[in-house]
């Protein structure tokens, strides 16, 4: 136990794989030349290789290139650091420094280096010359993968920033800390009616209808969806509640039918499009309604565009039926009013003081007014309600709740 403590604590380390890496490309280098040196260096063709001069150029811009490579990588792995300490927390740094697929990106560039260095020194231009061409086709080899690395790391060290990322990596760490110091479960939860639960954590970003359909249709019972697309679902959460004859129903097939990702998607959540726009809306007025109102007014004309095209559109009931007509499935939906709560209700407490922002939520909501359908008029006029209160209550001069109460398409000018 002694010993594999301080162990693992080195294998944390950010040098500890590039140390590996740098131990197998010596001894990838050795290797090959010993092999080379068997067969009198006459394994690998010089048509291959490459004559003393050409081996000694490429090996010698292997070794520079990938020395450059090391350091880009490192450079890149500071700046998250120092992004991640200013956006989410100090704390997560060590964390990020743990970070496999970045230590084994460096670990490829140095033990690539190592191998170009060690063969370059064998290669002799006296005489005939001689070239360990074994050990060059390994280089370019090295080359190439060190090449498809880099493009691996670039993309991975992308979706590492994303905060869900960054959240996802400190909450399965503390899960399975969870598991190990708690291991006992003296309390199993039990469903009133039969239910299938989630077997990990994740947000539902993709459901499969049709089969979801065809599935309670095998097995003659009904199934409902207790979660939403864009919904973040617990591990030993319910997902279904399966009505009818429940010892038929094919569960494993059922959960497959749900994409579980790090964060929502714009593949089936239509909300999460306009919670974006919302969110850049916000982030300009973060620290004050004159921040930066004309980025919340672009959010705005995206919004409003829409919302006139959604306003005139039937919706869903969240009922799915079999080619029989019989109800299989039961989803929950997004009504129109929620629709139009997501849209305004943030901006208009973040931003009603904006005189810019006023007038084009004003202009927005009455333009949607003249073609809502009568049913649909309802959320619309109560937004206009509370952005006239909004007005009322941030503008002590009647001439400035006047002004801002105009609808203005551009805001202001």
């Amino acid at each position: 136990m002694r010993l594999v403590k301080p162990f693992s604590r080195l294998s944390m380390g950010l040098w500890f794989v590039p140390a590996v890496c740098v131990l197998a490309g010596v001894a990838l280098s050795f290797g090959t030349i010993a092999i080379d040196k068997a067969f009198d260096y006459d394994l690998v063709p010089e048509w291959v290789s490459g004559g003393p001069d050409a081996a000694m150029e490429i090996l010698g811009t292997v070794a520079a290139s990938m020395v450059s490579l090391a350091a880009l990588v490192l450079t890149i792995t500071m700046v998250v650091v120092q992004l991640a300490m200013g956006q989410f927390s100090p704390r997560i740094v060590q964390r990020i420094l743990q970070d496999k697929p970045s230590q084994l990106a460096i670990g490829v560039f140095v033990g690539t280096f190592a191998h170009a260095m060690l063969t370059l020194r064998e290669v002799q231009t006296d005489g005939g010359g001689t070239v360990p061409g074994l050990a060059v086709v390994l280089a370019f080899v090295l080359v190439l993968i060190s090449i498809m690395v880099l493009v691996w790391y670039v993309n991975h060290i992308g979706r590492k920033l994303r905060v869900s990322a960054l959240i996802e990596l400190v909450g399965t760490d503390t899960r399975k800390l969870l598991d190990t110091l708690y291991p006992e479960v003296i309390v199993q939860h039990r469903f009133d009616r039969p239910t299938i639960c989630a077997p990990h954590s994740g947000v539902i970003t993709k459901i499969d209808y049709s089969e979801l359909v065809q599935i309670a249709a095998r097995s003659q019972c009904v199934l409902k969806l207790e979660r939403s697309v864009g919904e973040f679902v617990p591990a030993g959460a319910p997902l279904f509640e399966v009505q009818g004859l429940t010892e038929r129903i094919d569960a494993e097939a059922a959960v497959r039918c749900l994409d579980f990702e790090l964060e929502r998607t714009l593949d089936q959540d239509m909300a999460y499009g306009l919670r974006m726009l919302v969110d850049i809306a916000e982030r300009s007025l973060s620290d004050s309604p004159f921040l930066d109102p004309t980025t919340a007014v672009q959010a705005l004309d995206r919004l409003h565009d829409c919302l006139r095209q959604l306003v005139s559109r039937a919706f869903p009931d969240g009922v799915h039926r079999d080619d029989q007509g019989t109800v299989r499935l039961v989803t929950r939906v997004m009504t129109w009013e929620n629709y139009v709560h997501l849209a305004f209700d943030e901006i208009r407490l973040a931003g009603a003081g904006s005189p810019q922002i006023a007038r084009r939520m004003r202009a927005a909501l009455e333009d949607l007014l003249t073609i809502a359908p009568a049913d649909r008029k309802a959320p619309l006029q109560q937004q206009l309600h509370l952005l006239h209160s909004a007005l009322q209550e941030k503008h002590a001069q009647a001439i400035d709740q006047e002004h801002s109460s105009r609808a203005d398409p551009r805001g202001i000018g």
